[in-house]
Parts: structure tokens; sequence; C-alpha cells
């Protein structure tokens, strides 16, 4: 392998790379987003400076990919913390946890999300959506919510 060759790889082992270098499209995605509130000092404990931590509220939420160009189908769940930067709202990703090997490594090695091996679950059951969220053998997290109980406006799901 050339020299050159060796800039253009995004991931190793360079003879098989756990995950393509194609850019990685999303489809017929679904989310749970819970939003809670917290202690304003534990996140600012937890929010590396120079970000400013927004608020006490921290968003939890659960994604199903079934359709990832590249990565397959998996789902991943994480807290999200609202943020600013030199003035720019953001958002801090204190934690995602992923059932797919692929979408860990891209995560980790192209993004630098902080993302680990974990079994999220985002189903109906019956009329209700149920998402959750095993680190091993120990249930973290749980919601349920009405199914489709009220649209949301297609320009508030877009923002």
């Amino acid at each position: 392998m050339k020299q050159s060759d060796v800039k253009n790889v995004v991931a190793t082992p360079i003879n098989a790379p756990v995950f393509p270098a194609v850019d990685i499209f999303f489809r017929n995605r679904e989310y749970l987003n819970i939003i809670y509130e917290t202690d304003i000092e534990a996140l600012q404990a937890v929010v590396p400076e120079p970000l400013e931590v927004l608020s006490n509220q921290i968003k939890f939420e659960i994604i199903n990919m079934p359709d990832s160009t590249g990565l397959g189908s998996y789902l991943e769940c994480g807290q999200v913390i609202p943020v600013r930067y030199q003035g720019e709202i953001g958002e801090f990703y204190l934690s995602m946890y992923v059932n797919n090997q692929p979408a860990i490594a891209s995560g980790r090695e192209v993004a630098a999300f902080p993302k680990k091996y974990g079994s999220p679950r985002l189903y109906l059951d019956n009329d209700v959506l149920v998402g959750t969220l095993d680190y091993h053998s120990l249930r973290v997290a749980q919601a349920t919510m009405g199914y489709k109980y009220v649209p949301m406006a297609v320009e508030e799901a877009q923002s």
C-alpha cells in the first residue's frame, strides 16, 4: 500500500475497516425524546469548558435507525445537554449507547461521539410507544407514551 493510499483511510484495520468509507445517510428514523430537569450544577460539572450549560433541562433520546448507508439497522440512545459556545447554541452529548459495532466505531472515530455498547429498544406495545435502555443486565431507563396521540407540526419537527 502506498503512503498516499494510507492518507485516505478513515478506519482500521486498513485491510478490513469496521465501517466503510462512504457518506452515511439515514432514512426512516424514529425518535422518542424525553426532556427532564436535573441539578444544573451537576450538568456544569460534566460539561467541559468553554461550553456553557443553558438550563437544568436535559434530553434523553432513543432513536431507531432502520436504514443507514454502510452501518445497517440499529438503535441508539443517550443524554443531550443544550449548550452555548461563543454565542452559538448547540448540544453536548454526554452519553450514547448503541447496539451496532460499526455505528459505535464510526461515531467514535470519525465524529468523536461518546458511543459505547448498550441495548436500546423502541417498540410499540399495543397503543403505547415504549423506549428502554439496558446496559448489560441493568435497566437504565424506560419511557412510554401514547402512540401518535397528538400529531407534531412538520415545521416543529424540522427545527
